[in-house]
């Protein structure tokens, strides 16, 4: 049971590895606020009713992780553009006329750790996304804010690929889409992996592609070592290579300050968990 005072909390299944409670404990300290925050493990036929459940003992501001931010989004009675346009939810955020706001920071933090904390210029790249999975929903919307020279979705289902492009169709920027094999041939500024073949230690069938000189790769999973996908951009000659660790971080702070109104730093707190992955 979720008591009046865990004022916030990540909801999944599986939730075990979470960071999420360090993060938000490490930013409370930075701004000298005092919260709780829990990683509570959810089953799948009460995801509903443990949310309304949260709200309505006194929870603040809820994150939702894997396999509910679809039907967070839908559990919700109002929605950011971002998350309208996913159709899906990683921060709940509690309004205080009643109802509950659904947004998607996961495309936010991962631009942002991108331009801000990498440095890197997004604006007219050729990018590329391998994967079509629910972490993409959350990326693309805010990729193409960031006015891309062109958007190709390559998955091992084409359909899903399809799917996605269609969605996010936009009149300033033709969307392509298909199987792996899609991309071969193409040449790149930008390559996003947001499948899961980082978390078993294996590169996605990608077809032969080349990357631009100063080509950026950007993998969604961290980890201690460099991914696959990381050693295939290094032998590739990547420019720029990096994983997801920022975009965890800086999505979380942007839940923070959608609950809090306040904005934490991030630099700190992805240096100390970079740290702690590497001493294991």
């Amino acid at each position: 049971m979720i008591t009046p005072q865990a004022n916030y909390a990540v909801f999944g299944n599986p939730i075990k590895q979470s960071k999420s409670p360090a993060i938000h404990q490490a930013f409370a300290q930075q701004l000298e606020e005092s919260l709780s925050y829990r990683a509570v493990r959810v089953e799948h036929e009460q995801f509903e009713e443990k949310v309304r459940g949260f709200f309505q003992h006194g929870g603040l501001g809820l994150n939702i992780t894997v396999p509910f931010k679809e039907r967070a989004f839908a559990l919700a009675d109002s929605a950011s553009a971002a998350a309208q346009r996913a159709g899906a939810s990683n921060c709940l955020v509690p309004q205080r006329e009643g109802g509950l706001h659904a947004a998607n920071t996961d495309g936010v933090g991962m631009v942002r750790d991108m331009v801000a904390n990498l440095g890197w210029q997004l604006q007219g790249r050729r990018t590329l996304i391998i994967g079509a999975g629910g972490a993409v929903r959350g990326i693309v919307h805010p990729l193409l804010s960031e006015r891309l020279g062109s958007l190709t979705i390559v998955n091992r289902t084409a359909d899903r690929a399809a799917e996605l492009a269609h969605r996010f169709s936009s009149t300033e920027l033709t969307l392509a889409a298909g199987g792996l094999e899609a991309a071969a041939g193409g040449v790149f500024d930008l390559v996003i992996n947001a499948t899961s073949a980082s978390l078993a230690n294996e590169m996605p069938d990608l077809a032969d592609i080349q990357l631009a000189p100063k080509c950026c790769c950007y993998d969604l999973v961290y980890a201690a070592e460099p991914t696959a996908f990381m050693r295939w951009s290094a032998a590739q000659a990547a420019w720029a290579i990096a994983d997801g660790l920022g975009m965890l971080v800086e999505q979380a702070a942007e839940s923070y300050y959608l609950w809090r109104g306040q904005r934490p730093g991030t630099e700190a707190v992805i240096s100390g968990l970079r740290h702690g992955l590497m001493a294991g």
